[in-house]
């Protein structure tokens, strides 16, 4: 590998996504360019990350398939799906919607993308962190992190309920206000990218910008397996809101391995996608958390101390 690869890559690649990908699907949509064009970015946006992960791994086991390759893939296919019928549903569901809205329309259109960005940001981490304290709710949230490696497909591994529950908080406000359908086209592709580089196994860095952008450095404390431990860092694309809920965690001298991931209460979640989609429905399909049975009462502790 030449010396400036992993430098590049490393500096690199959270711009490249954040700015490249999701800058050259502003300017094709605010263009009127077809919006099949952002697949193609989608598309490009996830062999970057794949790139990014075996080129300069955090963990080099985490690139291994762990028999979970399928799964992952059925769990991406039809999220992003929903994501993308979201923005084609837009018109008709906006026209239930009682008046104009109001959306700033004349904003520049970057501006309305960011806007878009901030507003749906806030709703679907408000879903998130109810997922966590509703047991309902974390039945069929549990799905996301039942996890024992973390890469950029594990963004979209959801239950497909779950991930409708998380849009529908995002995306109404945004309908109320009458979002127009190019600047929510322009943020069903930020959804995308974000969630590929939130996952990432990919050993980027983006500085002190950490502390406000939900990239992979703080998402991993959000998956570790222990309750209460892990009920941090619930932002999609800011650490805004968790920074004012007092949710916010990160200890930069900290490692992770796979022994931290998945759920601690719950060791032998389901791991096929057909049996994913039905656990929530069982009787077992909850997960409580208890010392005794974990054996991390000392754990949780210690990571509280670190």
């Amino acid at each position: 590998m030449p010396k400036f690869t992993r430098p590049l890559i490393r500096y690199g690649c959270a711009p490249a996504m954040l700015l490249g990908i999701n800058g050259a699907g502003i300017a094709l949509v605010a263009g009127g360019a077809n919006k099949a064009w952002l697949l193609v970015l989608l598309i490009a946006a996830i062999a970057l990350s794949f790139a990014a992960e075996r080129l300069l791994p955090y963990r080099d086991d985490w690139n291994s398939p762990q028999g979970d390759t399928g799964r992952d893939t059925a769990h991406a296919f039809v999220n992003e799906t929903l994501i993308l019928a979201s923005v084609v549903a837009i018109p008709a569901l906006a026209a239930l919607v009682p008046g104009d809205g109001i959306w700033p329309g004349s904003w520049p259109f970057v501006v309305q993308v960011l806007v878009a960005i901030l507003v749906a940001d806030l709703g679907i981490t408000a879903a998130h962190f109810a997922s966590h304290k509703i047991a309902v709710l974390w039945r069929f949230h549990a799905v996301h992190h039942s996890v024992t490696r973390f890469y950029g497909l594990n963004g979209l591994m959801k239950h497909p309920l779950h991930q409708a529950i998380e849009m529908t908080a995002g995306v109404t406000p945004l309908l109320l206000a009458g979002i127009p359908v190019p600047v929510a086209a322009a943020l069903s592709l930020a959804v995308a990218v974000q969630l590929l580089l939130q996952h990432s196994n990919a050993d980027y860095r983006v500085g002190p910008i950490r502390h406000i952008l939900a990239l992979n450095e703080g998402h991993r404390f959000h998956h570790l397996k222990w309750a209460g431990i892990g009920d941090v860092n619930f932002g999609l694309f800011t650490l805004i809101w968790d920074h004012l809920a007092r949710t916010y965690s990160y200890d930069p001298a900290r490692r992770f391995s796979s022994t931290d991931l998945g759920m601690a209460a719950k060791p032998d979640y389901p791991v096929t996608y057909l049996a994913q989609l039905g656990e929530p429905f069982t009787r077992h399909g909850a997960c409580q958390f208890t010392g005794e049975t974990t054996g991390t009462l000392d754990k949780v502790e210690q990571v509280k101390r670190a």
